[in-house]
């Protein structure tokens, strides 16, 4: 395992941060020993939390064409029929992974396929779960048309602890699947759109792992 690139100027800057209040609490506080092993091992806790953010674990994604590849690590908390309003404006079968700040936060491409549409929205910050993060959060939209012409959509979203989302996909790029498409600092959301009719393999509360587990099987 190692530090995703993402991660250098947040880490960089939380050592800064982390070492400035140590030495302050040592030089105001010169006789108080206690407080300083105290403050130390605070310090260190904290950088051991914002170093697990950016960890970038080796994964082995069984390429299949007719496979759906969960995006991210997390939690499956939506699976239902809905209506796409920005792209295909019908329904579609949503699935939901919520990214806990606990998670690997890297996005993985879920299947091979041409980008034919890509779209960033700035917005707010609610919570992940709130029913209007989908549409009010800073976001991205990113679709990808397959080798049969099916075409996939799935969005990053940020929520209340997300400030910064990170894509490295653009109109016309052809990506394979299981590579990375981006990353979602701290944590948050993707809702992938899917065809109806498509057979769904996670159920609700499931836990896939980004990049390897399938989530869907396509028609």
């Amino acid at each position: 395992m190692t530090i995703h690139k993402e991660g250098t100027g947040s880490l960089i800057v939380s050592t800064v941060t982390l070492a400035i209040i140590y030495s302050l609490v040592k030089y105001f506080t010169p006789d108080m020993a206690v407080l300083h092993y105290f403050v130390f091992a605070v310090c260190l806790v904290l950088f051991f939390i914002v170093l697990q953010f950016f960890r970038k674990p080796t994964r082995k994604t069984p390429i299949n064409p007719k496979h759906l590849i969960a995006p991210a690590d997390g939690r499956v908390v939506v699976i239902e029929e809905v209506v796409e309003t920005e792209y295909f404006k019908e329904k579609r079968i949503q699935v939901s992974i919520f990214m806990s700040p606990l998670n690997v936060h890297i996005n993985f491409n879920p299947l091979s396929g041409i980008i034919s549409y890509f779209k960033y929205h700035p917005g707010k910050y609610l919570v992940a779960w709130h029913p209007k993060s989908s549409t009010e959060n800073e976001r991205t939209t990113v679709v990808t048309k397959h080798q049969n012409g099916t075409e996939i959509l799935f969005r990053q979203i940020a929520g209340a602890l997300a400030r910064r989302i990170c894509w490295y996909v653009k109109e016309g790029q052809t990506v394979t699947q299981g590579e990375e498409f981006g990353f979602i600092k701290f944590g948050s959301r993707i809702d992938i759109y899917l065809p109806i009719g498509t057979k769904i393999l996670v159920n609700l509360e499931d836990k896939p792992v980004g990049g390897e587990t399938v989530i869907a099987e396509l028609a």
